[in-house]
């Protein structure tokens, strides 16, 4: 008993053991943090939580227990006691290191996935393969760095030496390949790394029985413990991961073999042998190089395949239309290269779909085109390719020649002519096609179907070699029509407007005529489509328009009391402030509104009703007259003429020269044409009259103006000047008795004036006595005052 008292003295613990004792009880809160952490936490940062809290907790109570058995035991105890101590406390801690690497690498923002945890793993391997062997050669024989401080009889630090350079090469791997902000998960596999280190130095301290170590293993132990549970705090936070694979450098493989091969030449130069130490590095270094590069390998074949499906895939959208699923634009021009049999292509555009996106809706819109594109895919052949060019073109390219395609594009015509049921109702459109079969397909069907919309839409219209030759003419015009006005190019023409049946001119049409020094002249109604095409129309009306009332105003000065009609395109309309425009250029020349006429077509005012109708009150504003052109050729219904602010009905040519009728000589159309319009206060003018049979049929309807080339033609001012003085009244000799007129005589019709704005027609028989009296000029003043005209 005296003797064991006696070894309990002597084994008194010194003050380096005691403060490296304290060390480790200060990582104990830190320990305690990383549990209460991973409870706080969900989901993968609750595991990696708790599992650096459960090798934290096995690292400090194994690195505690061996230190306090090292302190009990004392300095006294063999050697044997030593490493078998040792041992123990490299097991455990070696241990706990291990599981603190596991949870370093299931933090979130390590790695993406679990086999990218192993690659990182195997990466780490590489690099402590690499640190383990040039170590090994550095402390081995004949380099032997250390000295005599080399732990060469102390086994038991393999363990957490290996484990420390696993730890270095997994930092390192973090600090490479981690996702972004890569600080906080290096900052806990750093504090691991150092653990490592301090399980590595205490097992060496104890083994030597070296208080130095132990004291600094105790600080490192304490310190790694306390940055892993600073670093925890922020592992849950949002990560930028970047995960493709062909971005990592290959420096983390190549540079540690070749440090390799270095120590290996060195430590062979040296006359240094291989040992079982040097031979698991190199194997290990081995074995982790081809392992990593199997995984890359399969990593690239992986991600070669993901490329060339999302390759077919973004392939497949750039060649498909979203909305119906046809070939798009580029999908066309692709079975067009590949196309090696004869075919033809079908260019087809659906006719006024504007206005059903406009009037019921976008959505509606896309319903209507996905149930066409549904409509021409029930309807193609094997082989055939629909496609969505845009908007609503569509085109469908097919096996045949030209004759098989305009077969194929009249069913295709009744088939896109059904109704198309959608939400609210039914949906009626037609469409216009144009078919090509040789050449360049894409640009001929599209110039067949501009000509299938220019001749009337709802159509099928094939290619033929002289709409190039139109095209290319279209075009030169409407490069020259841009300098026309400035080269003087452009005139106007004047055709005689007559007061029935006297024949006598009251006023004029301007008409506009363009005469080219190459082109010589061209029609109006070729460059008028291309001068509205093209935008020019604003331009050329408004120098038409000026032209106009500065020759009124000529020949007004010179004692010609006429009016003047000048015709005017709806898009001139749309210009909002073109009706002051017209009175800036009235009060110019000094022109009476009432002596100028605009005239709009009846199809032009059909197609947009409600604006024009607005556009033309706020011009018929300004005192300016308005005359309806073409009428009867249009669409226009009875209260869409009661709504119009017009003055004047102008009578289309067509139904002028409409045959006989068989009960009587006046066309009956023509007739009524003119009742209509003296019943709701309109004077009415026929145009395009020119047989003199044309002009008894108008004179018997009542009409009391006439335009056409009976009367004359389009002429200069000058020529016209000179008919109004030709045709100046002299004066009326006395009246003639009244004859008698024939019992068989047909009947007239007579515009009676009831009072201010109200007229009626009534019909004269041979036996009235006023019958005669309607052969002699009427008063053509009903359009306006006697005095406004100066026909009184």
């Amino acid at each position: 008993m005296p003797k064991i008292r006696q070894s309990v003295f002597v084994h008194s613990p010194s003050g380096m053991d005691l403060a490296g004792l304290a060390g480790l009880f200060v990582a104990v809160p830190a320990v305690a943090y990383l549990g209460r952490s991973g409870r706080r936490h969900t989901g993968a940062a609750r595991r990696a939580h708790l599992l650096l809290a459960l090798g934290g907790a096995i690292v400090t109570a194994a690195a505690l227990a061996g230190l306090v058995t090292a302190l009990i035991s004392g300095h006294t105890a063999t050697e044997g006691h030593h490493k078998a101590l040792a041992t123990a406390v490299a097991v455990g801690t070696g241990l706990g290191t291990l599981i603190l690497l596991a949870g370093t690498v299931a933090l979130p923002g390590s790695a993406r996935s679990p086999g990218a945890a192993v690659r990182h793993v195997l990466d780490g391997l590489v690099i402590a393969a690499s640190l383990w062997f040039v170590g090994w050669v550095l402390i081995s024989r004949p380099t032997r760095i250390l000295g005599d401080a080399t732990p060469d009889r102390c086994l038991a630090i393999l363990l957490p030496a290996v484990l420390l350079v696993i730890a270095l090469g997994l930092t390192a791997v973090m600090g490479l390949h981690a996702h972004r902000p890569r600080r906080h998960t290096v900052r806990v596999a750093a504090g691991v790394t150092v653990v490592a280190a301090a399980a590595n130095l205490l097992a060496i301290g104890i083994c030597r029985d070296n208080d130095g170590f132990t004291l600094v293993s105790g600080l490192l132990l304490t310190g790694g413990l306390v940055l892993v549970a600073w670093a925890v705090r922020a592992a849950d936070r949002p990560v930028m991961v970047s995960g493709d694979v062909l971005e990592r450098g290959p420096a983390y493989s190549v540079v540690p073999m070749l440090a390799v091969i270095a120590a290996l030449g060195y430590h062979i130069v040296q006359g240094g042998s291989l040992d079982v130490l040097g031979y698991l590095g190199a194997a290990v270094e081995c074995l982790a190089v081809v392992a990593r590069q199997y995984l890359a390998l399969e990593d690239v074949r992986s991600y070669t395949l993901r490329l060339r499906e999302s390759e077919a895939h973004f392939r497949e959208l750039a060649h498909t239309d979203p909305l119906t699923g046809l070939a798009n634009r580029r999908g066309l021009q692709e079975a067009l290269r590949s196309s090696v049999e004869r075919t033809a292509l079908i260019g087809i555009d659906l006719d006024g779909f504007k206005s059903v996106n406009d009037l019921r809706g976008h959505d509606v819109g896309d319903a209507v085109l996905a149930e066409v594109g549904a409509r021409l895919r029930r309807n193609l052949l094997a082989g055939d390719v629909a496609a969505r060019l845009g908007g609503d073109e569509f085109a469908v390219l097919m096996r045949g020649d030209a004759d098989e395609a305009v077969l194929a594009a009249h069913r295709l015509l009744a088939v896109l002519g059904e109704p198309y049921e959608v939400d609210g109702g039914s949906i009626f459109l037609s469409a216009s096609l144009g078919v090509a079969a040789t050449g360049a397909l894409l640009h001929d069907a599209d110039l067949a179907l501009r000509y299938a919309k220019q001749r009337g839409k709802n159509r099928v219209e094939k290619y033929q070699a002289k709409y190039d030759e139109l095209l290319r003419r279209r075009g030169i015009l409407t490069g020259e029509l841009r300098h026309a006005i400035d080269r003087g190019q452009l005139h106007l023409v004047f055709q005689p407007v007559v007061a029935l049946p006297s024949m006598r001119p009251v006023g004029a049409e301007a008409l506009l005529r363009w005469t080219h020094p190459e082109l010589g002249k061209v029609a109006p109604l070729e460059f008028i489509p291309v001068a509205e095409e093209s935008g020019l129309i604003n331009r050329i009306g408004a120098w038409v328009l000026e032209e106009s009332c500065r020759q009124l105003a000529e020949w007004r000065a010179k004692g010609h009391d006429v009016w003047l009609s000048v015709n005017l395109s709806p898009k001139e309309l749309h210009d909002a402030d073109y009706a002051g425009r017209v009175a800036d250029v009235l009060e110019e020349y000094g022109v009476p509104p009432q002596r100028l006429v605009l005239e709009v077509t009846e199809h032009a005012v059909a197609t947009d009703m409600e604006e024009l109708v607005r556009r033309l009150a706020e011009v018929r504003a300004t005192g300016v007259r308005i005359a309806l052109d073409d009428f009867g050729a249009g669409y226009s219904s009875l209260t869409q003429l009661r709504t119009l602010p017009v003055d004047i009905l102008k009578i289309d040519h067509a139904l002028v020269a409409e045959p006989e009728s068989r009960t009587g000589t006046a066309a009956p159309l023509v007739d009524v044409v003119v009742r209509l319009g003296h019943r709701l206060g309109l004077e009415v003018l026929a145009e395009g009259i020119g047989t003199p049979a044309q002009r008894e049929v108008v004179e018997e309807a009542g009409c009391r103006l006439g335009q056409g080339s009976l009367f004359g033609w389009g002429v200069p001012a000058e020529h016209f000047e000179s008919r109004l003085l030709s045709s100046r009244p002299s004066p009326r000799p006395a009246p003639e008795p009244r004859t008698t007129p024939r019992s068989d005589a047909p009947a007239r019709s007579q515009v009676v004036r009831l009072g201010p704005g109200m007229r009626q027609v009534r019909a004269l028989l041979p036996s009235d006595p006023d019958f005669a009296a309607v052969t002699r000029d009427q008063n053509v003043g009903s359009v306006d005052s006697g005095r406004e005209m100066g026909q009184g």
